[in-house]
């Protein structure tokens, strides 16, 4: 068991926690890279997914497991992004422009929406951008002379100078590529004095006003930060898919988000990734069992929201800090091995709440 020894600030907000930590990363970024050379086609496309999913979902971590506001909406700005860069595309523009800007359009429509989180909270927030998502829903099937309506657009393979990402592992890179910079982009966010700042409000509304946190600047920022990674995310879709409409951004698409970062772990970027892949391989998991399963039970329809709904409840009774939550534990149980007490870590719990990363 290492005990770091901090000495200054510097040392407290520097990226990688140990020196040996960056060579892991690199590790696991180098074997990333070599899996399409191993998987077929499907199974690569099941990785785009996960990519393009935890790519929303660290958005969505950084409101609601980093600055403790809740979200159910986030399908609104994934529609957003998605319909912003297939525009964009059909008129002409690159899709290295298209798809920043479809996260700006919807960083900038994530700022008002952030207004109501200054005097809502908890469950009345929740419903507060749940509207919101059904007010996005209804444009994109009312103005059809920009969307098309419920007939749907047409999105184009993405290219980058001549470069068509028009194959299953050319796109998967693609995705690859922008995980690892919007992981970057979330980790440097909060190690600075934005972070910072998002963190003290999740954890005490009261004390970080008293240290003079703007709760107006810091909660209007967290959600359009929130709402552009969810946007990028929504473009990257919009052109894996070739084809979007009004159905693929319901309310129901916000839920699989929150289930996500709940069962990933919450206030945890590890937790955002952990959890968009345990989401798109659980169909298939459940196909894999269906031959093991009694005759009555697998020819159930309904299977899948069934198990999301018992993994939501699990999770949250027994494990609320999700799966990476239980990797900690895990990891500390043997490097604490044969000291390792519960209590040992109810107490690293408690005193580092805020320093979950």
């Amino acid at each position: 068991m290492r005990f770091l020894m901090k000495k200054n600030y510097y040392e407290d907000i520097r990226l990688f926690k140990y020196r040996s930590t960056f060579f892991w990363y690199l590790a696991l970024v180098i074997g990333c890279c070599l899996l399409p050379l191993v998987l077929d086609d499907y199974l690569v496309s099941q990785l785009t997914f996960i990519c393009m999913y935890s790519i929303a979902t660290v958005g969505l971590m950084l409101l609601m497991g980093y600055t403790g506001q809740i979200s159910m909406g986030h399908a609104a700005f994934f529609g957003i992004g998605a319909y912003t860069s297939a525009i964009l595309t059909s008129k002409g523009v690159p899709f290295i422009l298209a798809m920043p800007a479809a996260g700006i359009v919807a960083g900038c429509v994530g700022i008002p929406i952030g207004l109501p989180a200054l005097r809502l909270a908890g469950l009345y927030l929740a419903i507060a951008t749940i509207g919101f998502g059904f007010i996005v829903e209804e444009i994109l099937v009312r103005w059809e002379g920009l969307t098309n309506g419920n007939m749907g657009m047409m999105a184009d393979p993405p290219s980058i100078g001549g470069f068509w990402f028009d194959t299953e592992i050319r796109f998967y890179y693609l995705t690859l590529v922008l995980l690892i910079l919007t992981l970057f982009a979330a980790r440097n966010i909060l190690r600075s004095p934005t972070g910072r700042a998002m963190i003290a409000i999740r954890d005490s509304e009261v004390a970080a006003q008293a240290m003079g946190i703007s709760m107006l600047k810091y909660k209007t920022m967290a959600f359009a930060i929130s709402a552009f990674f969810t946007g990028v995310a929504g473009s990257l879709y919009a052109h894996k898919l070739t084809f979007i409409n009004p159905e693929s951004f319901t309310i129901l698409v916000s839920i699989e988000f929150l289930i996500m970062i709940i069962i990933g772990g919450l206030g945890s970027l590890h937790g955002a990734i952990y959890g968009a892949a345990f989401v798109i391989f659980l169909p298939q998991l459940i196909i894999m069992t269906k031959d093991y399963m009694p005759k009555y039970l697998a020819d159930q329809t309904g299977l899948e929201p069934a198990l999301y709904g018992l993994m939501i409840i699990f999770f949250i009774l027994f494990e609320p800090m999700g799966i990476y939550g239980r990797w900690r534990k895990a990891k500390f149980y043997f490097e604490m091995f044969p000291l390792y007490k519960k209590d040992t870590f109810k107490r690293e719990r408690k005193y580092f709440k805020a320093e979950r990363h």
